[in-house]
Order: structure tokens, then sequence, then C-alpha cells
């Protein structure tokens, strides 16, 4: 029986001018993971392409002392939400938290609906079906560890769930960053052990984006 762990990046820097970095929190949240995750010897160490991914699995590898090496697969990457979503509903700028919130909500629940996918570079479905492929691609590698974000884990464990598109709108806010996602497989297919766990992070350590 193998299994994987799908971890999400730590805190990027929100509203910085580059948000593809670890902030000082997401950077100890990393770590906190890898001591964390110490006891593992992973047969893979996998991570998309984005910087604030990538940096999570380099800090996490260190502190946990794995020798496996790190591999990129670009199938792990978050959707490029905002531009897609502004393309068709409207530039953000300009709003606060508040208005950002309703109108994140809305341009979302319009993306995962299905009756709008031409009017989107990577509809919900297409992102839905990388992010498992990407799974799917290393059932069978023994002990995995995937770094990856929110988009990603919830896509994978709303099709674990078979829970569709309102599962991954449900489970989405929630993921914590360096939160950790269990997932198993053997003779059943895949099976979800654990969702989100973020007890081995400290109170202060806990953010969501």
């Amino acid at each position: 029986m193998g299994q994987i762990l799908v971890v999400r990046h730590g805190q990027a820097s929100f509203g910085a001018d580059d948000y593809d970095v670890l902030s000082a929190t997401g950077e100890e949240q990393a770590r906190v993971v890898g001591r964390t995750l110490a006891h593992l010897t992973p047969d893979v160490v996998v991570h998309g392409s984005l910087v604030r991914q990538r940096r999570t699995a380099e800090l996490a590898a260190e502190a946990a002392g794995w020798s496996a090496s790190l591999k990129e697969d670009r199938r792990w990457n978050e959707l490029e939400s905002l531009a897609q979503f502004a393309a068709v509903s409207g530039s953000p700028d300009g709003l606060d938290r508040e208005g950002f919130q309703r109108w994140y909500d809305a341009a979302m629940a319009r993306w995962t609906g299905g009756e709008h996918d031409a009017d989107y570079t990577e509809s919900y479905l297409a992102f839905r079906d990388r992010s498992n492929a990407a799974l799917s691609d290393v059932v069978g590698a023994g002990t995995v560890v995937a770094f990856s974000s929110g988009g990603p884990i919830a896509a994978i464990t709303a099709e674990l769930l078979a829970g569709g598109a309102p599962t991954y709108g449900r489970v989405l806010p929630g993921i914590v960053n360096g939160g950790i996602t269990r997932v198993i497989s053997g003779r059943r297919g895949l099976t979800l052990l654990s969702f989100n766990e973020h007890q081995h992070l400290a109170p202060e350590l806990v953010t969501y984006r």
C-alpha cells in the first residue's frame, strides 16, 4: 500500500509586489512541515513550478533530512484564477477585502458552474482533470510527498469524495498553508485518509492565504 501526502505551500506574500514568494511565516510553516514528516523516507518528492511551491518543498526537505531528489510537475500548479476571472468578471482592483471576497465568490461560482467553460483558458473540468492526473501519476511510486496549492488539493479531495464542484467550493477556503492531506492507494484504488491536517502548526502559524 502506498501513501501520497499533498502539502499546501507556505504562506505567500499576499498584497506584495510579488505574491509568489514565501513570507517569513510561510518559510517557518515549511520547516515545521519538514520536521513533522522527518520520520518518513519518501520515494518521490514533487512540487509544482510556482516559486512558493518549490521553496516550500526545498525548506521542508532540508528540515526533514530527505535524500530524495525534488522533481517538478506543473500539473500541481494552482489555477491562474485572478487573470481568468478578471477577464470575464471585471477587475477587482480597488475593492476592499470584503468587496474582493464578494467578487471572488461570484467569479468562482461562475467558473465552476460549467455553463461558461469556453470563456476561460482553463475550465473547472480541465483543472480538475489535470490535478487528478498529477495524483494518478505518482500512484504506485511508494511514499510520495507533493507540494501544491489549495486549488489542486480541493480538486483532488472533491474527486475522492465524489462530490463534484460544490464540494470543491466548500473545502477550498479552509485549506491551511502547510496543511497536509493524505491519500492511500491499495487494491480498492485511492482513498482519502485525512484532509487538511494542521495540528503540527502552532496557532500563530495557522494561515489561509
